[in-house]
């Protein structure tokens, strides 16, 4: 799943490599988000009423 709690929990119950690919669960929607609102700000700019 693509859910990071639900990723963590599976991945703490399986153990071994489950656990080795965790932090991409949790860094990969932190990083997209960050991008998301980088990439609104400079599409959308400024713009002052």
């Amino acid at each position: 799943s693509v859910n990071p709690a639900r990723s963590t929990g599976v991945a703490v119950y399986v153990g071994g490599w489950a656990t080795a690919q965790l932090w991409l669960f949790w860094l990969a929607p932190i990083i997209g988000g960050v991008l998301g609102a980088l990439t609104y700000r400079f599409i959308a700019g400024d713009e002052e009423s």
